[in-house]
């Protein structure tokens, strides 16, 4: 008896340690950079000339600032400026 609970006990450890194990990079989606669809203050690094880096973009949906979204969700994203770009827009 005492043998099944340690190998009962033992699988259970090894399935937790399973779950609790971080998301391999596999596991995460790919992402790509969306121009023109950051809030002010809320982009993702270097927004063009007069920024430095992730929260620098000066107004909302500045055509040079990026956020990373979703692989293949950056266009269809619409914003009153228009849609996400995978390119910088212009001003």
């Amino acid at each position: 008896m005492r043998t099944n609970h340690a190998a009962l006990a033992a699988g259970i450890a090894i399935a937790a340690a399973a779950l609790a194990a971080p998301a391999s990079a596999q596991d995460k989606p790919a992402m790509e950079k969306c121009y023109g669809v950051s809030l002010a203050g809320k982009n993702d690094c270097a927004a063009g000339p007069g920024t430095s880096c992730a929260g620098t973009s000066k107004v909302d949906y500045q055509g040079n600032a990026w956020k990373l979204v979703k692989a293949g969700t950056c266009t269809s994203i619409k914003t009153p400026k228009g849609n996400g770009s995978l390119t910088p827009k212009k001003a």
